[in-house]
């Protein structure tokens, strides 16, 4: 609780004390208003203050003017006809209560945002020929090193030039579990430091780094607004002047009706009951609490490592019947790794053995698979005439033996006895001594609970899903039988995503729409194209993210499921505050123009109803999903 928050709270304290001594005095008729008065003062001055700033700005209209005239005129009830005004200050300190908690709920709600924010470095140690200096991190350049002291958070993106560590990224991707980093390792700015010192070289700008680019999507998610909130705007427009002049139609047509036809008017009778509509009428319940049940579910899904760039994008995605995937580093991991190894004259180590002593001297994404999967150390000393042929493979001399590790061609070329064999993915012939003696099969991994996550999307309503891709048909065809997607496009260019993406959201339902989710720079177009683009964002090229309307900091299918689930709880909860806010007000603006309703009880009402409805937006804060 801020100065202000406690402040405004000691005043409705001193308020509702006073109030409660002066229920147990008794004094003369002026010195009761004036005790009045001072009560009202107290609690009501800055709505008063704001009342009148509103009306000189010609911002006349609004719930502190609301506010402020109902008050008011319950005073001037009192002085004349009752002298009661107990209902005037009433009317201000539920109005105050009322403030105090919507304030403090909105507060509640910045938190995870807040939190988020904590992600931003105060600055960057950076060494420049035998110095080190403290600076901003804007001042430091791309391609200088910067130190990261144990508990320090990254600056800037950048990779890993000495020393090894471990760094927590939860603020980031919403891991838990520390990531191990080492020489070489691309590391992420906004991730704390945890275990040693360590040294990264700069790749981008503060400015093109993550931190900023996540820092930039979260301050200014909320400027997008969705339908809903641009109604709830437009409607507060044009509500508020027309409950005005019906409450002064309340309060002046029955009287004058009466005292013509009846000469009884009792005017205050019904300015009072004018009074109680105009109080009642205030929509202040509907304006605060949908924009701030949109800002509780972006802050809710920044909690998960979903970053979704406003309040219309959530709207959408709580309507998403079709879901689109991109193949590669989307259901798939987006690096090669070893699927299998079949020996046929050799033994699979002694396959794997061979081809990891040739493709060490290679740097194609397939030869370090091969690599990294022997996992050994390797004695260079038996390779010798050691020849690359392009798009082919390598030969050598190991130990005086022939070797060729490759391709089909690249053995027939160089007099292997070799057989095609029918595999989907990419395969890499071994041959010793003129001989194939076995291959090892090459292919990008399906994520693991790709299946899974895409099964639990029926359960938030997704009835189709897709894939549509670049590569060829036969990997793409069987990377969709394991991961349960029955429809796929394969060998498409961009524009021909495009057009296939077109596709789909034609033959959604009206009403419902349609999401991509992708990570390449070839799927900006389609991320663009769909009713909602989400982008994979930790592995994401920078146009991808750009182009996306929902990043996944972490990568993880299964946060397209969550993502969808926030939304639509999201939007349950904006139809609930609507509906619930206009029926509890047209019962209680029916009951106040029949005079079944005080003022102070019509305050009570609406106060009592904003907060309920802000209590309900904050819940996604709160409560689980």
């Amino acid at each position: 609780m801020n100065k202000k928050q406690k402040v405004r709270l000691i005043r409705i304290i001193l308020t509702a004390v006073f109030l409660g001594i002066l229920q147990f005095i008794s004094v003369n008729k002026n010195l009761t208003l004036l005790f009045y008065l001072t009560a009202y003062l107290l609690i009501g001055y800055r709505v008063i203050i704001k009342a009148v700033k509103g009306v000189i700005c010609g911002q006349v209209l609004d719930e502190n003017f609301l506010m402020a005239i109902a008050s008011i005129g319950a005073f001037i009830l009192g002085y004349l006809e009752t002298g009661e005004y107990l209902e005037g200050v009433a009317v201000m300190l539920f109005y105050e209560i009322g403030e105090f908690f919507q304030v403090y709920a909105v507060n509640k709600s910045r938190k995870s945002v807040e939190k988020l924010l904590d992600i931003r470095p105060e600055y960057a140690r950076v060494k420049r020929g035998e110095n080190v200096f403290k600076l901003s991190p804007g001042e430091v350049q791309v391609g200088e090193v910067i130190i990261v002291g144990v508990g320090e958070k990254i600056a800037i993106d950048g990779v890993v030039v000495e020393g090894n560590s471990a760094v927590n990224t939860l603020a980031i991707s919403g891991e838990s579990v520390p990531r191990e980093v080492r020489v070489g390792d691309e590391i992420i700015s906004g991730s704390v430091n945890l275990s040693e010192v360590i040294k990264v070289k700069t790749t981008v700008s503060y400015a093109n780094s993550t931190v900023s680019k996540i820092l930039e999507l979260v301050e200014n998610g909320s400027a997008v607004k969705s339908q809903k909130e641009r109604f709830i705007s437009k409607f507060a427009i044009f509500y508020t002047p027309i409950v005005c002049i019906l409450a002064l139609i309340l309060a002046v047509i029955p009287p004058l009706f009466c005292f013509i036809f009846f000469e009884n008017a009792n005017w205050g009778e019904w300015i009072y009951r004018g009074l109680t509509f105009l109080v009642i009428s205030c929509p202040c319940a509907l304006v605060i609490s949908v924009p701030l049940s949109f800002f509780a579910g972006i802050g809710s899904a920044s909690k998960e490592g979903i970053l979704i760039k406003g309040a219309t994008f959530i709207e959408k995605l709580a309507k998403v019947k079709t879901v689109a995937f991109d193949k590669t580093g989307t259901v798939t991991k987006g690096d090669f790794s070893v699927k299998k190894i079949v020996g046929i004259t050799k033994s699979e180590q002694e396959v794997l053995f061979y081809a990891t002593l040739l493709e060490n001297f290679c740097s194609h994404p397939i030869a370090k698979s091969i690599v990294k999967m022997y996992n050994k150390n390797i004695d260079q000393n038996l390779v010798s005439n050691l020849n690359e042929f392009g798009g082919k493979g390598v030969t050598a001399l190991v130990n005086g033996k022939k070797v060729a590790v490759g391709n089909y061609r690249l053995l027939k070329e160089n007099g292997f006895s070799v057989f095609r064999v029918s595999e989907v993915y990419a395969t890499v012939y071994v041959g010793v001594e003129n001989e194939c003696v076995g291959y090892i099969v090459i292919a990008d991994q399906v994520k693991k609970g790709a299946k899974q996550d895409i099964e639990k999307l029926k359960e938030c309503g997704v009835t189709r899903t897709a894939v549509l891709t670049g590569d060829k048909l036969s990997i793409t065809k069987a990377v969709c039988e394991e991961i349960g997607v029955k429809e796929y496009y394969a060998q498409l260019l961009p524009h021909e995503k495009k057009e296939a993406l077109l596709k789909l959201k034609r033959e959604t339902l009206k009403g419902k729409t349609t999401a991509f989710v992708g990570e390449g720079i070839n799927d900006a177009v389609v991320l663009t194209t769909a009713d909602v683009g989400i982008s994979m964002g930790f592995l994401g090229s920078d146009v991808a993210i750009e182009a996306s309307d929902v990043v996944i900091m972490d990568d993880k299918l299964c946060k397209i499921n969550k993502a969808v689930k926030l939304s639509k709880k999201c939007m349950a909860i904006v139809y609930q505050n609507v509906i619930f806010t206009l029926l509890v007000k047209f019962i209680c603006l029916i009951l106040g123009a029949l005079g079944f309703v005080s003022l102070s009880l019509a305050v009570f009402a609406d106060v009592g109803v904003m907060a309920l409805a802000v209590l309900n937006a904050v819940r996604q804060l709160i409560i689980p999903d």
